[in-house]
């Protein structure tokens, strides 16, 4: 049986991380064999990639920016994400391209089609068979960060709320042009929905 890719989206502070780990737990609870996979950062050169992305304090040309995720993606789908799929595992990944198009592409202002092109390319074409989009203005983003008592952000969180409101844009945009492709939920519900609704898609996904 071929397994199934699910992605996680949304601004920082969404929830993807809660989200795709309850996700991982009541997959796992029902009998399937799950891997959980995130850009960047998911395999060992995926996490000196992450290192220079999020934390090298200096400027970052944006097309250098988007071309470092393209590798870290490169690498990521060939030792990772499509061998657990072949195994007929399900792979639930925090971020993948849709990120890159909206935080390189309508975030850093260059061309969102450019962008999503170098992804493919780098992912030989692989798309996720679900999307999850969780929206949340990204003010209330900002105050969840802020609520965990963090005091540092990285390269991307540290970014103008303009920033951030281009991003969310992009996201939506996104899910409307692929609504076969993606379920975008109302970050603000309460967790326990959320999860209810994210489940009850993936079963029809299952069956």
């Amino acid at each position: 049986m071929a397994g199934l890719f699910i992605t996680f989206e949304g601004g920082d502070g969404s929830g993807k991380s809660t989200q795709s780990r309850l996700l991982t737990d009541w997959l796992t609870g029902v009998g399937h064999t799950v891997l959980h996979a995130r850009e960047p950062g998911g395999t060992e050169l995926g996490l000196e990639l992450r290192e220079i992305i999020l934390h090298r304090r200096g400027y970052i040309a944006p097309r250098a920016e988007a071309l470092l995720y393209a590798a870290d993606r490169a690498h990521n789908i060939a030792t990772t994400v499509r061998p657990a799929i072949e195994r007929g595992e399900i792979v639930i990944q925090d971020r993948y391209l849709d990120s890159s198009v909206a935080y390189q592409g309508a975030g850093r202002v260059l061309d969102g089609t450019e962008i999503r092109d170098i992804s493919l390319w780098a992912a030989e074409g692989l798309l996720p068979d679900l999307t999850v989009l969780l929206d949340l203005p990204p003010e209330a983003g900002r105050e969840r960060i802020t609520a965990t008592g963090s005091t540092t952000y990285d390269r991307l969180e540290e970014e103008k709320n303009e920033f951030h409101q281009r991003v969310r844009d992009s996201f939506l945009a996104l899910a409307a042009a692929e609504p076969e492709r993606f379920i975008v939920i109302d970050a603000t519900l309460p967790i326990e929905t959320i999860a209810a609704s994210i489940q009850t898609r993936v079963e029809r996904l299952l069956a």
